[in-house]
């Protein structure tokens, strides 16, 4: 492929001669603050008011990857109306990445969660539950308690949305998710130039995207090679079949998933437990990017994990949870979080302005937590395990690019330190505070919010590429979030005042959850050293791995896949497999040559089915919401 450098080179530039420093410029931030504002409403009502689909927890988001689509058609009728009109490659980058936070924080597990746990103590209040004991243990600047405040929320009323009572709430939210956002800033600050310019790692998303926008040429190039429009029309393809089953249920379906559980039910197979199939275009075409060891390592360790379960099965090891894949995982993250920051241990000294930025975002995150009611070494290694797993999720979408933002290990990062402890060092003197405001803050580890970090290390690669300064791209990423956040506490409470929360596209999101924490608030939970055992394990696994990869240059194994497998194998492990069969049989039989010339077709692929699938049928989804729930796609 063409270095990104060359093709964001002007046009009248001498051969050789690298293109000039872009900046960011206030009509790419004009253009990404409307379409933000578009796309937010795009979001409400397909999530929100329907929820026909969910077009904000795709990656890269559809409403983003639209307008990218958008800008790119749009251009060239702009340049023919003057050069001053077109949007160089610079501002196309910096709109996208705009646009993709602020878009994925209206998604369902930022804002939609944190609303719904910040009312599910009033609103579902019982005698039997006793909610209403922990009331005095929410500050009221963290939420709203008024009742019928509380009752027009769900369900609707004619008095609007009481902003007056909500004022103290969203300041003190949209206040502590920035700090959180900086924080996980200034930890991508921190390691960038080791991953972006040291070992140069693969970012597959950002090839896609580079390669449609393509500097000056507009794309051109890659929106004109035939190859990619076969990839294209081949994911085109598989989805064209399933909608039109959708709408004429007597065409054959391809379908999206083939379960192989029911052929294993018999004994012993079914001591395998749930193996699926998994049909995504979406990681089979960034997957052709991911380093084949990557690729390998992700099925490898996925089947690894069933034969475990099933060696438990057949030798009545009567654990429930076997072999714990998500604890696993969490002990993998941990490590490669750690590692990350290790590896970058000399690097850090001479970077102060990012030390002392995470320094003081994580003091007053926790200073936040204190002062709401949690004990301090709690609130501490709570924060602390949220952004050492968040900075692993990072790694994981530079190094392989795997399209899934619940890509972590779900729900780990609060469940480590009840297996570890259980839940007695979290109750200071019979009052559950702490247990209470554990149950509040469940959306750093049970939603996606920290994992956005990944929209933060692609908008600095793509920046380098189009030679964007860095510490404006820190600005955009910045004024992103808080745009984000702005629209999406706008979008979600205006609607749920006016249809009701339980009204509405299947009830509050998140209600599930929500719940079942604050029941546990007075629950006694005694300290899980089996599953302890099996994030320990997670984690000594991930470090003999990394030092079997740096003693031995060709070692298969990667812990980055195996990180991906326990986190969230049953999904991805298929897909990857596929490609892995595809990529090793293009570099023996073609070599590198035919590899490079593949590269459009796989890419192609990755964006026909996020164009049909998202996109098209995202929109359609949106006011036909009965056709889209018959060929459900949702990229989670």
């Amino acid at each position: 492929m063409e270095d990104a450098r060359a093709r964001g080179a002007d046009e009248d530039s001498p051969a050789g001669t690298p293109p000039k420093p872009e900046g960011v410029t206030l009509r790419a931030l004009a253009v990404a603050v409307a379409l933000s504002v578009g796309s937010a409403l795009w979001v409400r009502q397909a999530e929100i008011v329907v929820l026909a689909t969910q077009v904000s927890e795709s990656v890269p988001p559809i409403p983003a990857l639209a307008v990218l689509i958008l800008l790119v058609g749009l251009n060239p009728a702009l340049r023919a109306l003057g050069p001053r009109f077109g949007l160089s490659q610079g501002e196309q980058v910096t709109v996208y990445s705009f646009v993709a936070i602020a878009v994925s924080i209206c998604g369902p597990g930022c804002v939609r969660f944190v609303l719904s746990l910040l009312t599910a103590p009033y609103h579902d209040a019982t005698p039997q539950n006793g909610f209403n004991s922990l009331w005095h243990l929410i500050p009221p600047w963290l939420a709203v308690s008024d009742p019928q405040a509380i009752q027009e929320y769900y369900q609707g009323g004619r008095h609007g949305t009481p902003w007056r009572l909500w004022l103290a709430p969203l300041l003190t939210w949209g206040t502590f998710l920035m700090a959180l956002w900086t924080a996980l800033l200034c930890l991508v600050l921190l390691v960038r130039r080791r991953w972006i310019e040291t070992e140069r790692l693969a970012f597959p998303q950002v090839q896609l995207l580079l390669e449609m926008t393509g500097g000056d040429a507009g794309g051109r190039a890659f929106l004109r090679n035939p190859i990619m429009w076969a990839g294209f029309g081949l994911a085109a393809l598989y989805n064209g079949v399933n909608i039109l089953h959708a709408l004429v249920p007597w065409v054959p379906a391809i379908g999206t998933t083939l379960d192989l559980t029911p052929a294993l039910s018999a004994y012993p197979w079914k001591g395998i437990g749930a193996v699926t199939l998994m049909y995504r275009p979406d990681l089979i075409g960034f997957g052709f990017l991911v380093p084949t060891e990557i690729c390998f390592s992700i099925w490898f360790f996925f089947l690894l994990s069933r034969a475990e379960s099933f060696f438990a099965f057949t030798h009545a090891w009567g654990v429930a949870g076997v072999p714990f894949e998500q604890e696993q995982s969490m002990g993998a993250f941990l490590v490669l979080g750690l590692w990350s920051l290790w590896q970058v241990r000399g690097d850090a000294r001479r970077m102060p302005g990012p030390l002392l930025g995470l320094a003081a975002s994580l003091l007053f995150l926790i200073w936040f937590c204190a002062r709401a009611g949690m004990d301090l070494w709690v609130a501490a290694a709570y924060l602390g395990i949220v952004l050492v797993t968040a900075l692993a999720s990072a790694r994981v979408r530079a190094d392989s690019g795997v399209p899934l933002i619940w890509l972590f290990p779900f729900y780990q990062q609060k469940k480590v330190l009840l297996n570890l402890l259980g839940t007695a060092p979290f109750v200071t003197g019979g009052m559950p505070g702490t247990m209470t405001i554990f149950a509040l803050l469940t959306f750093l580890a049970r939603g996606y919010f920290p994992a956005l970090i990944g929209y933060q290390v692609d908008g600095f690669k793509m920046a380098e590429a189009v030679r964007l300064p860095r510490r404006q791209m820190a600005g955009v990423i910045v004024l992103a979030a808080l745009v984000g956040i702005a629209l999406a506490f706008w979008i979600h409470l205006t609607t749920y005042y006016r249809y009701g929360a339980e009204n509405i596209g299947g009830g509050l999101w998140g209600s599930w959850v929500a719940v079942p924490e604050f029941e546990a608030v007075r629950a006694v939970q005694p300290p899980d050293p089996v599953r302890t055992a099996a994030t320990g394990f997670g984690g000594v696994l991930t470090v003999l791995l990394l030092l079997a990869r740096q003693a031995f240059v060709h070692f298969p194994l990667h812990p980055l896949g195996y990180a991906v497998a326990t986190a969230y194998g049953t999904l991805v492990w298929w897909p990857f497999l596929v490609v892995w069969v595809f990529k090793a049989g293009i570099l023996r039989w073609g070599g590198v040559r035919l590899y490079r010339r593949a590269i459009p077709l796989f890419l192609g692929f990755a964006l026909g089915h996020f164009f049909v699938a998202g996109v098209v049928w995202g929109l359609i989804g949106a006011f036909w919401p009965d056709a889209a729930r018959a060929y459900g796609v949702w990229f989670g």
